[in-house]
């Protein structure tokens, strides 16, 4: 199976990776991972008054803050993943690659908190289901 894991460094993507791990009938180093990590993009007038190489340098060190700690985390447990970064609103970003990537499963934690509507869900979490034509899995 090809499944992305979205990943935003948050406590819910270290449930999510927990249940990850604990489940190796189902998510074992057998399948193919790839860690999907959306930066959110500089506001227009701020990315031109610093530049583009600068922009592209601030949206890697960003994505690999958040990369970092999850790639060693599966590491510790065989599972050597791809690695993509995307630059963008992360609901609409996960949703993409997902579909473009041709994967068969979306593993990501759920955020708890936030507006009545996403109450149970983050707005990342509502935004990937609204627009993802691949099934999600969320873990809270």
């Amino acid at each position: 199976m090809n499944i992305l894991l979205a990943v935003d460094g948050s406590p819910y993507t270290k449930k999510m990776l927990a249940y990850l791990v604990t489940h190796p009938e189902l998510f074992g180093p057998h399948n193919r991972f790839t860690v999907f990590t959306a930066t959110a993009a500089l506001p227009p007038r701020a990315r031109s008054a610093v530049g583009a190489d600068v922009a592209h340098g601030y949206y890697e060190e960003e994505a690999t803050k958040v990369d970092a700690p999850v790639l060693e985390f599966l590491g510790r447990h065989g599972i050597t993943p791809q690695v993509v970064h995307a630059v963008g609103h992360a609901g609409e970003q996960i949703a993409r690659a997902a579909t473009e990537g041709n994967f068969d499963l979306v593993l990501m934690g759920s955020h708890g908190h936030g507006a009545l509507a996403n109450l149970v869900m983050g707005s990342v979490a509502t935004q990937v289901l609204a627009h993802c034509k691949v099934p999600v899995l969320l873990v809270r």
